[in-house]
């Protein structure tokens, strides 16, 4: 070519999640039998929708207008019901207007960084969810610029630093929450969501909120939204039904914006991502038709709260098996449904191994290990290859902690049993390999 094609921006992006898939591919053709529990998909680990949910779809396809086009931000109804459930809330007030639907919110995430200015940073919790931030790392061509959740204290983040890093770097224009968190399963407390808007107000900031999670708590939690602690600063909400209903082949998202007239350069980036749509013409129709049906219907919150109680045993579960293994940081979960198992300094070392029986299984291992091969994802290979379990390697969610994430999400209890303690034996397998 007489010029270069790709942007500076497109090495960072990167999706682990997905990426572990084609090595576990590659296992599976050599007779391997694998466990998923790389990605946050209920409808892989066999969740049953509700027969009414279903009719709830099938009568309206035999409506006309879902096979046409929605209004460019979004169909007017969904948006208002939208909206009304968010006024539910006593918090900030948000119009109709003011609510814009995408195809599925990785569509979302990747237009807002498109439209930022590369000058113009997100700062993003670290363990950082790819789609974040490789979006944001991508569209600045530098590596994220990102605030640690601590898993020595149940995965908070230290707000005092937040506030140091924010002050001193004047490039940061906003701060992620992602609440519940995803990879930790953190839920962010009311008062430490209070001083994130209290930093945003001190330094003119704007709050992305991604709440994709967010009526996905158990085990007594309760998620705070955006719109309950956002006073008069600017904001997006970021919001779907691929997790809650769950369906996430829907690909329905959308954004919530707060406090748009409050600054000049904010409003002019949520129009932006309007006129954007509207060059795209809209998002899918059927999803958005039928969203209000499902989530206003009075047998959803009953049913939420049912799938709330299962992940929120299987969090305990997990954690009966796991928090007592010497090797690793280990923190129960209340919200989603990932836990993510960090390793305790100088666990893991470079020559560690799983036996594998299968000599052309080994041989393959060994060519994803070598000397530049991340510490975690040397474990996360031998324990694809050595026990059939996918995992997705801390390291690639931008952490310079080691570990790996898993999902919350098998619904057979022995099978969880089984997968877990296999997980349970290879670490202390591995990491006294050596």
């Amino acid at each position: 070519m007489r010029q270069k094609l790709l942007s500076e921006g497109v090495e960072e992006l990167e999706y682990e999640i997905r990426n572990i898939v084609k090595k576990a591919e590659k296992l599976e053709k050599l007779g391997v039998e694998i466990q998923w529990e790389n990605i946050g998909d209920p409808i892989q680990k066999n969740a049953k929708i509700p027969d009414w949910i279903k009719e709830i779809i099938t009568d309206s396809i035999q409506d006309d207008k879902t096979f046409a086009y929605s209004h460019s931000k979004g169909n007017l109804d969904t948006r208002k019901y939208v909206a009304e459930q968010t006024n539910a809330l006593g918090g900030v007030f948000l119009d109709a207007e003011d609510v814009l639907f995408f195809n599925g919110l990785g569509d979302a995430i990747a237009k807002m960084y498109q439209f930022l200015s590369p000058t113009s940073r997100i700062i993003c919790p670290s363990p950082a969810y790819s789609t974040h931030s490789s979006g944001e790392a991508a569209h600045a061509h530098k590596e994220p610029i990102t605030y640690p959740l601590d898993p020595e204290n149940d995965w908070l983040p230290n707000i005092e630093q937040l506030y140091l890093y924010v002050k001193y770097n004047p490039g940061i224009v906003g701060i992620l929450i992602i609440n519940p968190d995803n990879p930790t399963g953190m839920v962010y407390p009311k008062e430490v969501l209070m001083k994130i808007v209290a930093i945003a107000r001190e330094f003119d900031l704007f709050i992305i909120s991604d709440e994709i999670y967010n009526k996905i708590t158990y085990n007594g939690a309760k998620a705070y939204a955006l719109a309950e602690v956002i006073g008069g600063v600017p904001g997006i909400a970021m919001k779907g039904i691929s997790k809650e209903v769950p369906w996430p082949g829907s690909r329905c998202g959308w954004m919530e914006f707060y406090n748009r007239g409050e600054d000049i350069e904010f409003s002019r980036l949520c129009g932006a991502l309007e006129d954007a749509k509207m060059v795209e013409v809209c998002s899918t129709t059927l999803p958005q038709i039928v969203l209000p049906k499902i989530l206003g219907d009075s047998r959803f919150s009953s049913y939420r709260e049912t799938e709330n109680q299962k992940i929120g045993t299987r969090s305990k579960a997990v954690a009966k098996i796991l928090q007592d293994v010497p090797y690793i940081t280990f923190n129960e979960t209340f919200g989603a449904f990932y836990n993510t198992i960090v390793f305790k300094k100088e666990a893991l070392k470079k020559g560690q191994f799983l036996k594998i029986e299968d000599e052309k299984i080994e041989g393959l291992v060994k060519t994803w290990v070598n000397n530049k091969t991340s510490l975690d994802k040397s474990f996360v290979y031998y324990l694809l290859g050595s026990k059939g379990v996918c995992v997705v390697p801390l390291s690639s969610f931008h952490s310079g902690l080691q570990g790996f994430r898993v999902t919350l999400l098998e619904n057979n209890p022995q099978t969880l049993q089984e997968t877990f303690t296999i997980i349970r034996d290879a670490i202390v397998e591995y990491c006294e390999s050596i």
